[in-house]
């Protein structure tokens, strides 16, 4: 209404939204991780026998949780580098403080899989 109606507008109102975009996105992912409601596609192994089942839940879960550490590590390097240089964000807050959603969010989706990995070696079970 301020940009259409009085002609002005909020400077730091759309970095607002992708900030909070970011960080609802991030979250939710964490939370489907958490909840095992992520995205999978893993037609084949339903038909598998149970053993070749947990094979396929250990190796898809090693690559998930490897992908998710690299994210989160370089997502790190790219919240250090944002200090490091003192970016700003929202008319003069620190960058950083606002991005550091990204390796915190990635370490724990990484976390999460790698503990499913230590679930299925020690039980069995795929699920």
């Amino acid at each position: 209404m301020l940009r259409n109606v009085f002609s002005i507008g909020l400077v730091w109102a759309d970095g607002l939204v992708r900030l909070g975009i970011l960080w609802l996105a991030l979250l939710g992912a964490v939370a489907a991780s958490r909840d095992r409601r992520h995205i999978a596609i893993d037609v084949l192994s339903r038909m598998l026998p149970p053993r070749a089942q947990a094979v396929v839940s250990v190796v898809r879960n090693l690559f998930t949780a490897a992908v998710c550490a690299l994210l989160a590590w370089y997502s790190w390097i790219f919240v250090r580098d944002s200090r490091e240089f003192g970016d700003t964000l929202l008319d003069g807050w620190p960058a950083w403080w606002f991005q550091l959603v990204m390796p915190v969010a990635f370490a724990l989706i990484a976390y999460r899989f790698a503990a499913r990995i230590v679930h299925t070696l020690r039980t069995g079970d795929a699920t």
